[in-house]
């Protein structure tokens, strides 16, 4: 949990190091004593006002701008003073002292991570994927995710929500009103069309279900392992999609002993691409390790590509082990992790036959030449859902998406019991209210204290 919601708190709102401009932020109540001894006199609402900042001796510590925003009409919804001065980091600590000196008698202390949104989301200000969607902004890696971002941030993500949520208690109402009024003749579901509503409803969800799948693509990006034999080329392979030498290529087999990972985006969409060490039996005791943490990469993929060489595709020995780590793969990997055959060096063997490979299809392409590369990155965008070109995507978490997932769930066993009719109508009521319930948490409506603690505890300090 977050300490005291009542205390005002203070904190340097930019990030450590040296800077043109640093911000001390200050939020909270009857906070004009920390306006008066660092600025020695009130400041007009919202106006930028250039001045010294005052030490507790009268001396300057420095000279900036400072602005006043009165409540509610600010970033928490609090009394906020922001002292804008030059960014170096000794000057943004005396401020910060100064403003907790001048506040020790309010009970001013130092915020903890993510308290100022926090205290935005408790005042209205924000919903909880709003405030979510502005910790995504701040670590946005790629600029579609960031475009995403902002959208969330501006309240679209949340809108959506909200229109669901309205058709949902409204379709509750409807069954509540058939519950307490069972001995009326009217049938009110089927005068109202539930049958109509409910499936309307869940055309609806799942639009929004696809744009939030979309942009938590956007947030998390894809975990790619690249797995294998040795030399068959995967340090290549990441070199190659990567563009830069980034892992050693020799000859030499069982080179890479580590994991050596990079992130590239493919049409904005994050690509984490992890290159490990080759799966074979070793006496070696440093490839061991490495292959064991090989083992433990893959386990945790979001797609896995599994490489093999060409110009040894007929080889008796080369089968049999490819076979077997095939045979690995299938017992290690969680159900429904894609795995993509990627067959390299094309440039070396052209007239190899053609293999027979299951899994999520195939790829003939060269790291060497970048042939079939191109097909390679569409590939992984297919396998992972993206859709190119997609309107209106706004970013989302994973826990978005799983109490999307549960809105689904609680529709679908709505609409059976629905069918069903009369005999039904309590758990009806039961799993809409279930729905309801899920979506709320999604902006914050219905959720717990730990939720909040573990997310806005991820937040920078100052934000």
């Amino acid at each position: 949990m977050l300490s005291s919601r009542t205390q005002p708190i203070a904190a340097i709102a930019t990030a450590p190091g040296r800077g043109a401009v640093g911000i001390v932020r200050v939020s909270g109540a009857a906070i004009a004593p920390v306006i008066q001894a660092l600025c020695g006199r009130a400041l007009k609402p919202r106006e930028a006002t250039y001045l010294t900042f005052l030490a507790a001796d009268g001396g300057t510590i420095d000279q900036g701008l400072a602005i006043h925003f009165p409540a509610p009409h600010s970033y928490t919804g609090e009394e906020v003073l922001e002292l804008q001065a030059h960014g170096g980091p000794v000057v943004l600590q005396l401020l910060l002292a100064r403003c907790l000196e001048a506040g020790a008698g309010l009970g001013l202390r130092v915020a903890e991570p993510g308290e100022f949104t926090q205290r935005a989301f408790l005042n209205d200000k924000i919903d909880l994927a709003q405030a979510e969607a502005i910790a995504d902004l701040i670590d946005a890696s790629t600029e579609a995710a960031a475009r995403s971002a902002s959208r969330s941030m501006a309240g679209e993500f949340s809108r959506e929500i909200h229109g669901l949520r309205d058709a949902l208690v409204h379709l509750r109402m409807l069954v509540e009103a058939t519950l307490d009024f069972p001995e009326e003749e009217i049938d009110f579901l089927q005068k109202a069309d539930a049958t109509g509503q409910l499936q309307r409803l869940q055309q609806l969800h799942a639009g929004v279900m696809q744009r939030a799948r979309q942009g938590a693509l956007l947030r998390e990006g894809i975990k790619a392992v690249i797995a294998g034999q040795p030399n068959a080329g995967k340090s290549s392979l990441l070199n190659a999609l990567a563009g830069a030498e980034l892992a050693i290529v020799t000859a030499v087999a069982g080179t890479t002993r580590d994991v050596v990972s990079q992130t590239i985006q493919i049409e904005g969409v994050p690509l984490h691409v992890i290159d490990t060490a080759g799966l074979r039996e070793s006496e070696d005791q440093v490839e061991k390790i490495g292959i064991e943490r090989a083992w433990g990469q893959i386990e945790n993929a979001d797609v896995v590509l599994f490489l093999h060489d060409l110009t040894r595709a007929d080889a008796t020995d080369y089968i049999a082990a490819d076979a077997q780590v095939a045979r690995l793969l299938g017992q290690k990997l969680p159900q429904g992790v894609p795995v993509i055959d990627v067959w390299n060096k094309v440039d070396a063997a052209a007239a190899a036959p053609e293999p027979a490979v299951a899994g999520h299809g195939h790829i003939r392409l060269s790291a060497k030449t970048g042939e079939g590369l191109d097909a390679l990155r569409a590939k992984l965008l297919e396998v992972a859902g993206w859709q190119a070109g997609a309107e209106g995507v706004y970013t989302a978490r994973e826990r978005h998406v799983q109490a999307l997932r549960r809105v689904h769930e609680h529709l679908a066993l709505a609409a059976a019991h629905l069918a069903a009719k009369a005999q039904s109508l309590d758990l009806l009521a039961e799993e809409l209210r279930l729905a309801q319930n899920a979506l709320s948490e999604i902006t914050g409506e219905f959720t717990s204290d730990d939720l909040l603690g573990v997310i806005f505890t991820k937040f920078c300090i100052g934000k």
